[in-house]
């Protein structure tokens, strides 16, 4: 699908009396982080502040990275992760993870973080009653990369995804690597077989990494009242984490280090199929206790591509295997895996399968449960953010403005928090949006909808004449009714 040249920005839909108001952050692409109102004002930016995410933290605080990252030593990796105040001040920096020593340039620290953390008070990054990150002290979950060869997986080098641990002052509490639990992944044999030839290899230093998981969100699992009824495997320090590339939702133990739930990699499984095929996801997380649907797993579940198995016509040598054209917000019980609920292009109102391409974003993405049980979606690939109450209906509606040096819009991730997080900020007036009418809506020297020449077609219906391709403008309607009356 192709997409217009010409497109409405900012806020395009608000309903204040259904939306759960507050102020929402994302990484405006080449700007920083952004933090807008619901009628999409930017009320502060943090400029240059990068962002793999940024989140929001009670006091006006806001963490992302403060360095450029140096492509050389790692795919996506973030040089630091930073806490920065209202006025831009780093009061929290982690950046030893690993050093990096060049002959072209001065040897650095390096943390490599990637796509999420967690700071301690906060299973999952965002607002949840009673559950409020720490901004002074706590540890700090960094999900991260390393470089490591891994013969029983590949013979090429890969690019491994590292979950950290750190207290407040930067040392490392705890650490776990994927690439050590291969064997609990659930890969069979033809996955295998493929993860050996081509770990997803990407080539963008001295040596091709396999960047053979991609994990994109990694967050504790937090209290939930499957833990509370005894199931051990959803212990709140346990670490819930999904992998893109190779379309795995897991639940990691802290204490053992054992994966002790996961979905994927094959869907096919009788105890799946129901499901469907979840691929490329991201955001994956245990919804927290206070919110709507709470202990149930969120997951923006991309489509596009993802896997590692046997060839078939979408993939010839059997990588990225699994192939849909649009995505899904998926809730899902972790115990019985019923779908709770679920946002889709049908549920949206779309045509499947002609029209299903119009939710749907391959990459990235993100979704938030709300205090009022609605969804904040980010759709990431066209940097659409909207929320949607549990009957599906948009309630609020932007789109970014903001484009990379690709000429895109796209937004990583999304967070809305209350107002009264940001102190700093006075709470801002509140102002419908109403949807626009996108048939009449025209551009400045555009002419309007409708004909000036009309002609009835022999043998057709005043049915057909309404309903089909001749549109009879607004003027015309109006002088029929007066010819009629008269």
């Amino acid at each position: 699908m192709g997409h217009p040249t010409i497109y409405p920005t900012g806020a395009t839909i608000y309903n204040p009396q259904k939306a759960w108001s507050g102020f929402t952050i994302y990484q405006a692409a080449g700007v920083g982080a952004l933090l807008i109102d619901m009628n999409g004002k930017e009320v502060h930016l943090w400029k240059g502040l990068r962002g793999f995410p940024n989140k929001v933290f009670p006091g006006g605080y806001v963490l992302g990275s403060t360095k450029q990252r140096d492509p050389r030593f790692g795919f996506q990796d973030e040089a630091n992760l930073a806490q920065v105040d209202f006025d831009g001040n780093i009061v929290w920096k982690f950046d030893k993870l690993e050093y990096i020593e060049d002959p072209e340039q001065e040897p650095q620290w390096m943390a490599r973080q990637h796509h999420d953390y967690q700071r301690e008070g906060s299973p999952v990054g965002y607002y949840a009653p009673g559950q409020e990150p720490k901004t002074d002290s706590g540890k700090t979950l960094i999900l991260a990369h390393r470089n490591v060869h891994k013969p029983e997986i590949s013979d090429k080098r890969l690019l491994d995804d590292l979950i950290i641990e750190v207290d407040y002052t930067g040392n490392i509490l705890w650490s776990w690597s994927v690439s050590d639990h291969f064997d609990e992944l659930g890969f069979d044999e033809a996955a295998k077989n493929v993860l050996f030839r081509n770990p997803n290899a990407r080539s963008f230093g001295s040596e091709a990494d396999g960047d053979w998981m991609h994990i994109n969100s990694a967050s504790y699992v937090g209290p939930n009242k499957f833990y509370d009824a005894g199931d051990e495997r959803f212990h709140p320090d346990n670490i819930i984490w999904d992998a893109r590339e190779s379309n795995i939702i897991a639940i990691t133990d802290k204490k053992t280090g054992e994966i002790v739930w996961r979905l994927g990699p094959d869907y096919s499984l009788p105890e799946l199929k129901h499901l469907g095929w979840i691929i490329g996801q991201h955001h994956a997380h245990i919804i927290p206790k206070g919110l709507p649907g709470e202990g149930n797993l969120l997951v923006f579940d991309n489509g596009g591509w993802g896997g590692y198995g046997l060839p078939n016509p979408a993939s010839p040598y059997g990588l990225k295997h699994a192939v849909r054209d649009h995505s899904r917000v998926l809730e899902i019980n972790p115990v019985t895996l019923e779908i709770e609920w679920e946002y889709t292009p049908t549920k949206a109102g779309f045509n499947e399968p002609t029209d299903s391409y119009r939710f749907y974003s391959p990459y990235i993405s993100s979704a938030q449960r709300l205090p009022n049980g609605n969804t904040l979606i980010t759709e990431g690939a066209d940097g659409r953010l909207f929320e949607v109450t549990s009957e599906h209906e948009i309630v609020w509606e932007y789109i970014s403005p903001y484009k990379n040096n690709f000429n895109a819009n796209m937004v990583y991730r999304a967070y809305r928090v209350p107002y009264e997080w940001v102190p700093q900020l006075q709470k801002p007036e509140e102002v419908a949006i109403e949807p626009l009418d996108v048939a009449n809506f025209r551009v400045p020297g555009a002419a309007p909808a409708g004909t000036e020449s009309v002609v009835e077609v022999a043998g057709t219906t005043s049915d057909t004449l309404e309903g089909a391709l001749c549109v009879v403008s607004n003027l015309e309607v109006k002088q029929r009714e007066d010819n009629q009356e008269e």
